[in-house]
């Protein structure tokens, strides 16, 4: 059985070489760099913020307005919020031995049938993928059964940007459709060992794969 995420698989679609050199043969491990930190740093104060009311840093106090908003929702929040799934779809933890796919929600509040779910991000907008926001509908509709309707969103705090989508329990195998394609390229993968190199402007800064050709840029 081979175990996913939405980061993986999006690794995995970047580049199959970098993926299997780092997940797979785990020869190198990833590279950290300032942008990396950065975004783990605001991830870290939205979460004591939201969770224990700890007060901003100075430099963050700027994403209050879009983060205060959320506070006002009711409902019970969850923070950094691990989930998992087996692979029949069917709730697990997030390092049950016998998980399938996995995520972790960067705010999830649970109101009655319905769910918010947001996705805090450092980044530029032109790098918003709205399957993450899927994945995390999903995963949450089979750990809360009472809920139908998943509202969520991807904000990007540094750009004022908040994207949203709306998903229903209902529409879930529409959803689950959304994966299905890359998830089958990663099966025949690793049957027939099929680690092409993809190499994008990711490459020079960020690829730890020395031993890829395309390593350095």
């Amino acid at each position: 059985m081979i175990k996913w995420s939405y980061s993986s698989l999006k690794q995995y679609k970047t580049c199959p070489k970098q993926y299997y050199e780092i997940r797979v043969a785990k020869n190198f491990t990833p590279r950290e760099g300032d942008d990396a930190r950065y975004g783990k740093e605001v991830h870290k104060a939205l979460e004591d913020y939201v969770r224990d009311g700890t007060p901003l840093p100075k430099f963050y106090e700027p994403f209050k307005k879009m983060v205060d908003p959320l506070l006002e929702i009711p409902g019970t929040k969850y923070c950094e919020h691990e989930m998992g799934l087996t692979k029949d779809k069917q709730p697990c933890g997030f390092s049950d031995p016998e998980y399938w796919v996995r995520g972790i929600a960067d705010l999830l509040i649970i109101d009655g049938d319905t769910a918010f779910i947001v996705d805090y991000k450092t980044g530029k907008t032109n790098y918003a993928d709205p399957k993450q926001l899927k994945l995390m509908a999903l995963m949450t509709f089979a750990h809360f059964p009472e809920v139908k309707i998943a509202k969520t969103g991807l904000m990007f705090v540094s750009h004022d940007t908040f994207m949203t989508e709306e998903y229903k329990r209902t529409d879930s195998e529409s959803l689950w459709s959304a994966f299905y394609e890359d998830l089958q390229r990663l099966s025949i993968a690793f049957d027939n060992a099929i680690w092409p190199a993809q190499p994008t402007g990711l490459c020079r800064k960020h690829c730890p794969v020395e031993s890829c050709r395309y390593y350095g840029g």
